[in-house]
């Protein structure tokens, strides 16, 4: 799709069509990346668990990863009531 730039003060800016908008997620805040050349407009909602993965690889490496709780049920215990 091709759009042309409009001026805002010293700056121009692209209007981008509500359908793209709501099919990218995108309401108020956006992300801009600069990749060889290219602008990169990404929504800030799209990533909300992003570094999660090296963090979760750093508390393995550092052995940080061990269950807080025991995660085992006794099946048979007298507690239970069954309906």
């Amino acid at each position: 799709m091709k759009v042309k730039l409009v001026p805002i003060g010293n700056s121009k800016g692209v209007r981008i069509p509500a359908a793209i908008l709501k099919q990218c997620n995108i309401n108020n805040e956006v992300n801009f990346e600069v990749e060889k050349g290219r602008i990169i407009i990404t929504s800030t909602k799209s990533r909300p668990r992003e570094g999660w993965d090296k963090a979760f690889r750093l508390m393995h490496t550092s052995k940080d990863d061990a269950l807080l709780i025991d995660e085992t049920v006794g099946v048979e215990s007298d507690d239970w009531e069954w309906k």
